[in-house]
C-alpha cells in the first residue's frame, strides 16, 4: 500500500491491449490506402495516463499509507509483547505450580513426622488421644492439598504446551531465585518512553494521522482534476499491426459538481472517523501516565512484597522449629504446633507467589513500554 501510494507520484498508469477479429462477411476497410475488403482485423493500443492535479489526494494518500504502515509496525510489536506476556504468565504458572506442589509435599512429610511423634507421646501417656486425632486431620488435609496442587500443576503444564504449540504437557526450566533488581529507569522516564515508544500509544497516534489524511483526501474531491493521457493505436490485417498508426495526447480537466450526495456522505464519514481517532488518541495520552504508574508501582510493590514474604518465611520457619521442640518436651499444646505449621506453609506459598508476581509485573511494564528492560540472561 505504501509503495503503491508513492509510485503514483512518479509513474503513470499504462494499459496495453490487442484485439483480433475475424469478419464474416468481409468488411470494407477505409483506413488503409487504397481501401480494400478484409476478413481479419487487428487493433493494438497503448494508453498511458498521469494525474497532474488531484486536489491533494495523492499527498493525502501518501500520508495516510505512511501512518497506516507505522501503525501496522506498532501493532505488530504490541501483538508480540502481548503474546510474550501470555506465554510468560503460563510459564510462571508452571514454575509456581511446581514450587507450590513441593510445599504441599513437604507439608505432608511434616504432618507424617508430627503424627509419629504424637502417637509416641500418646502411648507414653505424655499427650492425650486428641493430639493424635488432630494430627491425623492435618495429614488428611495436607494430602488433599497436595492432590489439588498437583492437579493445578498438570493443567498449567498442558496450558503452557498449548501456548507454545506442543501436543502435550510442557515443563518450564527453573529460574534462579536471586532478588528482583531495581528498575533501570525512573517513573518519569518510563512515562516519557511509553508516550513516545509504547506500541499501544503509537497505534493510536498513527490511526489519528491516517484518519486525518483520509479526511484531507476527501476534501480534495471538491477540487478540479487534471489528467494527461497518451494513446497509441495501430491497425492492420496481421499481427503486429503496422498498416495504420495514430498517437494522441489529451489533457482532460474535470470539475465535480454533484454526484447525488455521495461525496458529502463520504466526507462526513471521514470527518467522524477522524474525530473518533482523535478522541481515542487523546484518551490514550491521558491514560499513559496512569497505565505506566500502575505497572511501575506494581513492580515496586511486588518486589517489596517478595522481600517481606522472605522475612515472613524465615520467621515462620523459626517459630515452627521452636513450637516443634516445645511440643516434643510437653511445653506447648498441639494447637500451637498446628498453628505454627500452618503459618509456615502459608509463608512458603506466599513467597512463591510473590516471587513470580514480581516477574509477571515486570513483563507487564515491558509490554507497555514495548521493549525489554533487562537482557534475557540477567532477567532470568
Amino acid at each position: 500500500m505504501r509503495r503503491s501510494a508513492f509510485s503514483v507520484f512518479i509513474l503513470p498508469s499504462v494499459t496495453v491491449s490487442a484485439d483480433i477479429a475475424r469478419l464474416n462477411p468481409p468488411s470494407f476497410n477505409f483506413v488503409t490506402v487504397p481501401p480494400s475488403a478484409l476478413r481479419t482485423q487487428v487493433i493494438a493500443q497503448l494508453t498511458a495516463s498521469y494525474d497532474l492535479f488531484t486536489g491533494g489526494q495523492k499527498l493525502a494518500e501518501l500520508s495516510r499509507s505512511g501512518a497506516a504502515l507505522e501503525g501496522a509496525h506498532a501493532g505488530e510489536l504490541a501483538a508480540r509483547f502481548a503474546a510474550a506476556l501470555l506465554t510468560e504468565s503460563d510459564y510462571y504458572a508452571v514454575l509456581a505450580g511446581g514450587e507450590l506442589a513441593r510445599v504441599a509435599r513437604e507439608r505432608v512429610q511434616r504432618a507424617e513426622q508430627q503424627l509419629a511423634v504424637a502417637r509416641a507421646r500418646v502411648v507414653s501417656g505424655a499427650a492425650v488421644q486428641t493430639d493424635s486425632l488432630q494430627l491425623r486431620l492435618e495429614l488428611t488435609q495436607a494430602r488433599v492439598g497436595q492432590l489439588v496442587r498437583e492437579s493445578v500443576l498438570r493443567i498449567a503444564r498442558l496450558e503452557l504446551g498449548r501456548r507454545v504449540g506442543a501436543a502435550g504437557p510442557v515443563d518450564a526450566a527453573p529460574l534462579d531465585t536471586t532478588p528482583a533488581p531495581e528498575l533501570p529507569l525512573t517513573l518519569a522516564d518510563a512515562i516519557t518512553q511509553a508516550a513516545t515508544q509504547g506500541p499501544q500509544y503509537r497505534v493510536a497516534q498513527a490511526n489519528e494521522r491516517a484518519a486525518a489524511a483520509a479526511f484531507r483526501g476527501q476534501l480534495g474531491t471538491y477540487l478540479p482534476r487534471a489528467t494527461l493521457t497518451f494513446n497509441a493505436l495501430a491497425f492492420d490485417t496481421l499481427f503486429y499491426p503496422s498498416a495504420f498508426k495514430r498517437t494522441t495526447f489529451t489533457l482532460g480537466v474535470s470539475f465535480p459538481i454533484w454526484d447525488n450526495a455521495q461525496r458529502e456522505i463520504a466526507l462526513s464519514q471521514a470527518r467522524v472517523n477522524r474525530d473518533v481517532a482523535r478522541a481515542i488518541r487523546q484518551d490514550m495520552d491521558r491514560a499513559v501516565q496512569r497505565d505506566v504508574t500502575a505497572a511501575y508501582d506494581g513492580y515496586t510493590t511486588a518486589r517489596a512484597s517478595t522481600e517481606l514474604a522472605g522475612e515472613g518465611r524465615r520467621v515462620a520457619r523459626e517459630n515452627f522449629r521452636v513450637q516443634q521442640t516445645r511440643y516434643r518436651t510437653g511445653a506447648t499444646t498441639i494447637l500451637d504446633l498446628l498453628k505454627a505449621q500452618s503459618d509456615f506453609d502459608d509463608a512458603e506459598a506466599a513467597l512463591v507467589q510473590a516471587r513470580y508476581a514480581t516477574r509477571l509485573a515486570l513483563a507487564g511494564l515491558e509490554t507497555i513500554l514495548g521493549r525489554r528492560l533487562y537482557p534475557e540472561p540477567e532477567q532470568r
